[in-house]
């Protein structure tokens, strides 16, 4: 697999707060969205993250709009990006639809059904 078709996203923070970045993504990347078994920060699911006046805000959209393990990542997320940005965050959902394209690496998903 070569790094052109990592789809890494550019959120506010990569422009605020670029040291804050790494911390971040190894921080969300322990949460797994549990039908899918990747991470969040893998499928996309973090689409913003913004710094301001001491405060995180987090931009996140699930998988699907009733996914029964919603609100547990949503806990999840907002716990592990507290902890890695060491600050308080808040996690507001994105009404966006998610597909795969959204992916970092949309080859990782190789189940076969989507041919």
């Amino acid at each position: 697999m070569s790094d052109s078709q990592i789809n890494e996203i550019q959120w506010t923070l990569h422009t605020t707060h670029p040291e804050m970045v790494p911390q971040a993504r190894a921080s969300l990347s322990e949460v797994i969205d549990p039908e899918i078994g990747m991470s969040i920060i893998q499928l996309g699911l973090v689409r913003d993250i913004e710094v301001e006046n001491g405060m995180a805000r987090l931009k996140m959209i699930l998988t699907t709009p009733f996914c029964p393990y919603g609100p547990a990542m949503i806990e999840m997320t907002k716990a592990k990006a507290t902890e890695g940005l060491n600050m308080p965050v808040t996690v507001e959902m994105g009404m966006d639809m998610w597909d795969f394209s959204m992916m970092e690496d949309p080859s990782a998903l190789d189940w076969g059904m989507y041919a």
